[in-house]
């Protein structure tokens, strides 16, 4: 099987950078990747303006991730604080998933996105965060290097490898 080219540099705009980081931060926080992926979809969405105070912020630990998994019921909804954001989730029978105009996320429209956006990059791209996300030595570490500025990122072939 011949093996995709990485270009050199990458350029994304920051929604589907954001989007894909704050899914990789919700992995390293527990949640599986079809509920990260929602929630870095909503994450996403809720930089691109500032919201009021929110109440009931749930902030995960990859064990409290799973208790209140296993204690809410179907259609319960609550909020993560994932990346200094209140994303609100439901329960499904999929598994929780983030909330866009009061409807469930599919997963696999965010996979789409970000394919659309990254293209053969992604999965490079996804390790390069990985492996960045894991270089942190906690949670709110990992949190802390979610900062974007500017409108445009670019990734050298040395940081997608």
């Amino acid at each position: 099987m011949a093996s995709r080219h990485v270009p050199a540099q990458i350029n994304v705009n920051r929604a589907p950078v954001l989007t894909l980081w704050a899914a990789v931060v919700a992995g390293r926080l527990g949640f599986d990747r079809n509920e990260a992926l929602t929630m870095g979809r909503v994450v996403a969405g809720l930089n691109a303006y500032a919201k009021g105070k929110s109440l009931g912020l749930f902030k995960p630990a990859p064990e409290a991730v799973e208790r209140e998994r296993k204690r809410l019921e179907h259609g319960v909804q609550m909020h993560v604080d994932l990346l200094h954001r209140a994303v609100p989730v439901t329960v499904t029978p999929e598994g929780l998933r983030a909330l866009s105009k009061g409807k469930p996320i599919a997963p696999e429209s965010v996979e789409r996105y970000l394919q659309s956006k990254f293209g053969d990059a992604l999965g490079a791209v996804e390790q390069a965060m990985e492996k960045l996300a894991g270089a942190r030595r906690s949670s709110g570490a990992v949190e802390g290097q979610a900062d974007c500025a500017g409108e445009r990122r670019a990734l050298s072939a040395e940081q997608v490898r």
